[in-house]
């Protein structure tokens, strides 16, 4: 592209200089010879009037007077008379090329001036060298100006191809380059904003994976306390029953946990938010996770009003108050206490504990991604208030210590609510 620009500018300018230089080569050489005839021809007529003024004077012509006032010229100078008299003064050039021009008076005085015609020649070859100097000095600026030009395109192209191509590559960080010229400022900006698009889709793909190995280990973790209590109840069928149900709910729900993911991916979760009763839900989770903090000298009991709905995805509710529950059991310490209230604007569901509660330097970015105050992932609250928010609520850190995570989902229309102070039935 760079030989094609300065090959294209060098015609482009010898063309110019061509059309310019040519007509102004012929004029300049015009004028300067016009302007030699026109100037001898004065001197012409200037010389004829001073011959008639002596003559009327009578006074006798002096021709070394008349060679220092008009030096470099061949002059002749008929009187007519009694006798006639030839004045010559000068003489005339070597190479014999004259231009001559003539002026007589009606007294019969005629003069003839001369000079050499190789001077105007070569004054006129001075000044189209000059005329050619120029032309070189023009198209040399020409080229200058083409390498620079062509430098300042290929350059940028060069840099935007390289580019296009680490964003091929799967390298998607804006490169932020600007070069100062609108077209390839705009095609940078279009790269930027695809390297952003192709950034943002690489590390939701990312964060997808990350989520839902996270999610998957809640009620994998439940599966597998309820395979390992059919194990251990093998010689009484009831419970072994009791618990063969139990693990093919904890299967359901791990197949609605793989729904929701999805759906989240692909951004339709808070289309489908629809009223959920809250007590069955919760009432769900807490028998699920019973057993685990019984196990842990720990109890957990449910508090607040009853029969709330609220507008919500079962399974993305569902993850939240999971989310919640182990992050407690991880984390926290004493009983856990789920409790559930009603506003005007919002359904409110708080969990807390009795334990050391949060860390005032974790405490202002506890829901941010890989953090954790105890060598946790740091992605189960993240996941769990993008599910909240997802289903058009949010969750909050209401209290530091003992902590207290609240759920806030927007109610469903519905009256009837009651107070329970226990756990589950």
């Amino acid at each position: 592209m760079r030989r094609r620009l300065l090959s294209s500018t060098l015609v482009v300018a010898v063309i110019a200089v061509l059309l310019l230089g040519v007509p102004l080569g012929v004029v300049v050489s015009r004028l300067i010879v016009d302007e030699a005839a026109q100037e001898l021809g004065a001197e012409a007529k200037r010389l004829v009037g001073e011959v008639e003024y002596a003559r009327i004077q009578e006074t006798p012509l002096d021709p070394q007077q008349l060679e220092q006032k008009y030096p470099k010229r061949f002059i002749q100078i008929w009187e007519r008379g009694a006798p006639p008299r030839l004045t010559v003064v000068g003489a005339p050039p070597p190479s014999g090329h004259l231009m001559t021009e003539d002026a007589q008076t009606n007294t019969g005085v005629y003069v003839r001036i001369s000079r050499d015609r190789d001077q105007v020649e070569q004054d006129v070859r001075a000044r189209l060298l000059l005329i050619v100097a120029l032309a070189v000095a023009a198209m040399a600026v020409a080229v200058s100006l083409a390498v620079v030009q062509s430098r300042r395109l290929t350059l940028p192209l060069q840099d935007l191809a390289k580019i296009a191509d680490r964003l091929g590559s799967g390298d998607a960080r804006p490169s932020k380059h600007r070069y100062g010229i609108p077209e390839l400022d705009r095609v940078a900006q279009v790269l930027d904003r695809s390297a952003t698009r192709i950034s943002d889709l690489l590390t939701r793909e990312r964060e997808f994976a990350t989520d839902a190995s996270h999610q998957l280990r809640t009620p994998l973790t439940g599966l597998t306390m309820r395979l390992e209590e059919i194990v251990a109840s093998a010689d009484q069928p009831d419970v072994v029953r009791e618990e063969g149900e139990a693990a093919i709910v904890q299967a359901e729900r791990l197949t609605a946990v793989i729904d929701e993911l999805l759906a989240a991916a692909r951004r339709q979760r808070h289309a489908q938010a629809e009223p959920v009763a809250v007590d069955e839900v919760l009432i769900q989770q807490i028998t699920e996770w019973e057993p685990v903090f019984r196990e842990a000298d720990r109890t957990l009991q449910l508090d607040g009003a009853r029969g709330l709905k609220a507008m919500a995805t079962t399974g993305g509710f569902g993850q939240v108050i999971a989310s919640l529950l182990e992050n407690s059991l991880r984390h926290g310490g004493g009983a856990v206490t789920v409790t559930t209230s009603c506003g005007d604007n919002y359904v409110v569901v708080e969990v807390s504990d009795e334990g050391p509660g949060i860390a005032d330097e974790i405490a202002p970015k506890i829901f941010e991604r890989n953090v954790s105050g105890a060598g946790g992932t740091g992605l189960g609250l993240t996941l769990a208030r993008a599910l909240a928010a997802a289903d058009g609520g949010r969750l909050e850190l209401v209290r530091r210590r003992p902590a207290t995570f609240a759920v806030f989902l927007r109610p469903a229309e519905d009256d009837g609510r009651n107070r329970v102070v226990s756990g589950p039935a």
